[in-house]
């Protein structure tokens, strides 16, 4: 027989740096998640990648309060800080334009991404990346 679901949790950790403190502890606690299990799991799972990165990840619960995560790769704006080498966004984005991005990079961020991103296609990827780049301040280019 198939476990019963009981819900979902969306968290955002940092890769390889999970620990029982807030957000995560009391988000998990208040389920009857085992914290220490996640924190292992999670920190094992994520030692690939670049300590510290913010990385969004779904935790689907069961009732007899087992776990499954699902971890999904860093937003796009890290990729486009990351493509440009600076450190934020615009104060003011559709103002002041800060730094500017080609579209070859924005579809080389949409194929990294394009599992994650609520699109079928690189196009339509491309289409989502040059989106956050012009929230956050970065004109187009190409």
């Amino acid at each position: 027989m198939a476990k019963e679901i009981e819900g979902t949790l969306k968290l955002q950790v940092p890769a390889g740096q999970a620990n029982p403190s807030p957000p995560v502890g009391p988000a998990l606690g208040q389920r009857g998640i085992n914290i220490m299990d996640f924190c292992k799991m999670f920190n094992d799972k994520s030692k690939n990648e670049q300590p510290g990165v913010m990385l969004p990840v779904v935790v689907t619960y069961f009732t007899d309060k087992s776990f499954t995560m699902d971890i999904k790769l860093p937003p796009a704006s890290f990729f486009i800080k990351e493509a440009l080498k600076i450190k934020k966004g615009s104060k003011e984005p559709g103002r002041d334009i800060i730094k500017t991005i080609s579209i070859k990079q924005c579809e080389e961020i949409a194929e990294k991404k394009l599992k994650d991103l609520n699109a079928n296609t690189v196009e339509q990827g491309i289409k989502i990346i040059v989106g956050s780049a012009k929230s956050m301040g970065i004109e187009v280019t190409g």
